[in-house]
C-alpha cells in the first residue's frame, strides 16, 4: 500500500478546522495529525475537549504545545520593556501569540516528519500571513495548505459535509469571535464591522463583579514583573495572572483597537486585557523614575518599532534581536514597585519606590530648592542656551521679518 503524505493541521476545535480534519483526509487522501500551540488562554479542561474533537473527527494523532513560557520569555517581555502599546492602545495581544503558535506547529510538523502543514485563516484577516510567512522561513521544504482561504465555502457547506461524513456536533455561530490568552483577550464581530458602534457592556467575557476602591501593587526587577500585591513569584507567567485577576474584576482594560493590517485594509476589533495595561501602565511609571531621559526617548522609538514589526509579522528579522538587546540593556534600574488604586473601568497611578529614582537626589528638589548650582549659574546658562534663538530672531528683525 502507498504510504499518505502527512499533513500537520493547526486545530482549534472550531468549524473550519473541524472541516479541514475531514477535508483533508477523505478529498486530498492526507494522513491528518492535529495540534494546539496553546500561549495560555486554553483551560485543561477546554483543551480536553478539542483533544477529543481531534479524535472523533480521525485524526491520525493530537498534540497539545504549550508555550506559554515560551511566550513570555521570547515575546511579553520585551513587549513589556518596550511599553508596546500599538495605535497607544492596543497590548498586541493576538498580534503576539500568533508568531508563537506558528513557530510551535512547524517545529512540531518538522518532528513529526509532515509534507504539509495546514491552518484555518480566512483571506481577509492577518494571520494567514503570520502563520504562511513563520512557516516558509523555517520549512520552506514544507507544502502550506488553507482550505479556508481557498475553497469559498459557506458556514452551511462545512456543515452538511461533516454531517455526510459521519460527524454531528454543535456548531451554532456565536455573536463574536473571541480569542483569550496571556497577554488579552480579542473580541470581534457586529458592532466591530461598523465604525460608528462599540462593544455593549455583554459582550466582554470579564463582567464587573468588585465596585469598592482597592489598591495594588504591582513589582519589578530589572523590568520584569516579579510580585503582586507583596507576594513574591518566580515565574512572572503566574504574577501576570494574578494582575489580571484583579484587574478584570474591575473590568479594566477594555477599549477598541483600530489599525493598518497587514494586508493594507483597515481593522477594528475590541478587546480587554486588564493585565497587560495595569502592568504597561506600572512599568512605564517606574521607567519615569529611573531612566534618564534619552534613555526614555529612543526606548520609546525602538518599542514602537518593535510593537509593529511583531504586529506585521516580522518576528524572525534579525533587527528584532538587536532591538530586544537594547531593551534588556535598559532594564538594568527598573526596579522597584508601583501602587495603583483601581476603581471600576479606571484605575489611578499613586507613586513608586525605587532604590534607583532619580528624584531621589542630593542635587535639589524641583520648585524647591537647589543645592549643586548657585543663581549665577542658572542665569549664565539660560543666556547661552538662548543664543540660537537670539541669533535667528536678530536676523528676522534685521531683514524686516517681524515674527
Amino acid at each position: 500500500m502507498e504510504n499518505k503524505k502527512k499533513v500537520l493541521l493547526a486545530f482549534s476545535g472550531g468549524l473550519d478546522t473541524s472541516f479541514a480534519v475531514k477535508y483533508l483526509t477523505e478529498d486530498l487522501g492526507y494522513e491528518v495529525h492535529t495540534a494546539i500551540a496553546n500561549t495560555g488562554g486554553f483551560s485543561e479542561e477546554e483543551l480536553a475537549v478539542i483533544a477529543d474533537k481531534a479524535n472523533r473527527l480521525g485524526a491520525a494523532s493530537h498534540a497539545t504545545l504549550d508555550v506559554t513560557d515560551d511566550y513570555y520569555n521570547r515575546s511579553i517581555r520585551f513587549m513589556i520593556a518596550g511599553n508596546v502599546l500599538r495605535n497607544g492602545t492596543y497590548p498586541i495581544s493576538v498580534s503576539s501569540e500568533r508568531i508563537f503558535q506558528a513557530l510551535a506547529i512547524i517545529d512540531y510538523a518538522k518532528k513529526i516528519g509532515a509534507d504539509a502543514v495546514a491552518h484555518g485563516s480566512t483571506g481577509a484577516g492577518n494571520d494567514q500571513v503570520r502563520f504562511d510567512l513563520t512557516f516558509q522561513i523555517l520549512a520552506p521544504e514544507i507544502e502550506i495548505i488553507t482550505p479556508t482561504r481557498d475553497m469559498t465555502l459557506t458556514r452551511e457547506y462545512e456543515i452538511d459535509y461533516l454531517k455526510k461524513h459521519g460527524y454531528v456536533a454543535d456548531f451554532k455561530k456565536m455573536e463574536y469571535s473571541i480569542n483569550k490568552g496571556l497577554w488579552g483577550t480579542s473580541i470581534g464581530g457586529k458592532e466591530t464591522l461598523h465604525s460608528e458602534q462599540t462593544l455593549p457592556e455583554s459582550a466582554y467575557p470579564s463582567q464587573v463583579t468588585k465596585t469598592e476602591p482597592s489598591t495594588l501593587t504591582i513589582g519589578f526587577k530589572d523590568g520584569e514583573i516579579c510580585s503582586v500585591d507583596g507576594t513574591e513569584y518566580k515565574n512572572p507567567v503566574d504574577a501576570i495572572r494574578k494582575v489580571e485577576e484583579i484587574g478584570s474584576a474591575y473590568g479594566i482594560g477594555r477599549d477598541m483597537h483600530i489599525g493598518d493590517t497587514i494586508i493594507g485594509i483597515k481593522g477594528r476589533v475590541g478587546f480587554e486585557a486588564a493585565g497587560p495595561i495595569l502592568i504597561i501602565a506600572a512599568h512605564k511609571m517606574l521607567e519615569k523614575h529611573t531612566l534618564t531621559k534619552w534613555q526614555q526617548y529612543w526606548k520609546d522609538q525602538v518599542g514602537t518599532w518593535y510593537g509593529m514589526f511583531l504586529h506585521e509579522a516580522q518576528y524572525l528579522e534579525p533587527v528584532m534581536r538587536d532591538i530586544e538587546a537594547m531593551l534588556i540593556s535598559s532594564q538594568r534600574n527598573v526596579t522597584g514597585t508601583v501602587t495603583i488604586e483601581l476603581r471600576p473601568l479606571s484605575y489611578t497611578l499613586v507613586g513608586v519606590d525605587s532604590p534607583f529614582d532619580l528624584m531621589k537626589t542630593d542635587f535639589g528638589e524641583y520648585g524647591e530648592v537647589n543645592r549643586a548650582w548657585s543663581a549665577d549659574d542658572v542665569k549664565g546658562f539660560t543666556k547661552i542656551l538662548g543664543n540660537q534663538m537670539k541669533i535667528y530672531h536678530n536676523v528676522q528683525q534685521r531683514n524686516g521679518r517681524d515674527e
